[in-house]
Parts: structure tokens; C-alpha cells; sequence
């Protein structure tokens, strides 16, 4: 069991840069893959970026590869989501997320593999 608090969500202009944080409950954060989501037309959770386990692996819609970065600390029991070259159409409701992790660790992605969920941050990009 985690829970998962987001928090970093704002408002900003197109160009800037947010960081997201997910701060998990507790003692197993080191057992989950993190990530992060947001609610797109058609689909209820779709995928934006996520990190194995162990730290060692991340994976990225192409949507936002290469500007955005998935990171965690196992230390703060936080998962972040540092958001460059942000673009109008970033904006949405950003949920962080846990799954159980993988024996490969290569982060699990689909929406549906994720158990846990927090209850998400609010992200617009204004142009």
C-alpha cells in the first residue's frame, strides 16, 4: 500500500519550466515503478513518463522525450518530473503513479498496471 501526494502543478507561459513533485507514503517505495500521467481525449490516463524500481531505467512518451525528466529520491521517498520547453498542449491534470515493480525494470507504462494513484496537480501552459 502507498499513498502519493503531487504538488508543483501552476500556471506558466510557453517556454518555462515546471518540477513536479510525488511524495509516497512509505516504506516500499524503493518496490515500485513511478510515474506520471494525464488525462488525454479518448483515454482516461495516458502515459508521460516513468522510472523502474531501482531507479536505473526510465521510458517517455514521445510526446515529451527530451523535455522532459523522471527522476527519484529514494531518500525523500519522492518521484519528481522536471518539465522544460513546456507547450500549451502540456497542459492538463498531472497524476503520479505506482506500480508494482518489474523483474526486467524497464518501467511499466500502461495505465492499467499502476495500483496506486494520487490525486493530481494541475499543470497549464498559457501561449
Amino acid at each position: 500500500q502507498v499513498q502519493l501526494v503531487e504538488s508543483g502543478g501552476g500556471l506558466v507561459q510557453a517556454g518555462a519550466s515546471l518540477r513536479l513533485s510525488c511524495a509516497a507514503s512509505g516504506r516500499t517505495f524503493s518496490s515500485y515503478d513511478m510515474g506520471w500521467f494525464h488525462p488525454a481525449p479518448g483515454k482516461e490516463r495516458e502515459f508521460v513518463a516513468a522510472i523502474s524500481r531501482s531507479g536505473g531505467n526510465t521510458y517517455y512518451a514521445d510526446s515529451v522525450k527530451g523535455r522532459f525528466t523522471i527522476s527519484r529520491d529514494y531518500a525523500k521517498n519522492t518521484v519528481y518530473l522536471q518539465m522544460n520547453s513546456l507547450k500549451p498542449e502540456d497542459t492538463a491534470v498531472y497524476y503520479c503513479a505506482a506500480a508494482f515493480g518489474t523483474y526486467s525494470d524497464f518501467p511499466r507504462y500502461q495505465d492499467y498496471d499502476y495500483a496506486y494513484w494520487g490525486q493530481g496537480t494541475q499543470v497549464t501552459v498559457s501561449s
